[in-house]
């Protein structure tokens, strides 16, 4: 007599499973490590765009107050005080008595969709005066 099993009868197969716990968690540490890069890089724009509006507040204010002061350059003391906060001074106007800017700062790390620079703008100067 012949002793093969019939499909569906006798006890259950065991497959060895060793090692598959392994391979889930260094795929959970993989997911991990691309979202902490991920954040990291995020941190990183969202700081240089806080030093972009910093940099810009100040070189505004600085161009103002040197306008106000009677100097001929303000935009040219605008980009060196935007210089001296890590930033580029990319336009510079004025406005009646007021002096508009706007400024980039680099991006220190690279990801996808996050651009290279952060811009800022910013105005200063006295309020104008409401009309009658």
């Amino acid at each position: 007599m012949s002793h093969r099993r019939r499909r569906g009868h006798g006890p259950p197969k065991h497959r060895d499973e060793s090692g598959s716990g392994t391979v889930l968690v260094v795929a959970a540490m993989g997911v991990l490590l691309v979202l902490v890069i991920a954040a990291l890089h995020l941190g990183a724009a969202a700081t240089a765009a806080h030093r972009a509006r910093t940099a810009a507040d100040l070189a505004a204010l600085a161009g103002a107050a040197t306008l106000q002061d009677g100097d001929a350059s303000p935009c040219a003391r605008a980009a060196q005080v935007a210089g001296r906060n890590r930033a580029r001074l990319v336009a510079c106007a004025l406005v009646g008595e007021s002096v508009s800017v706007r400024v980039a700062t680099a991006v220190p790390a690279r990801w996808p969709g996050v651009p290279d620079e952060a811009l800022a703008s910013a105005r200063a100067g006295p309020a104008p005066t409401p009309l009658p």
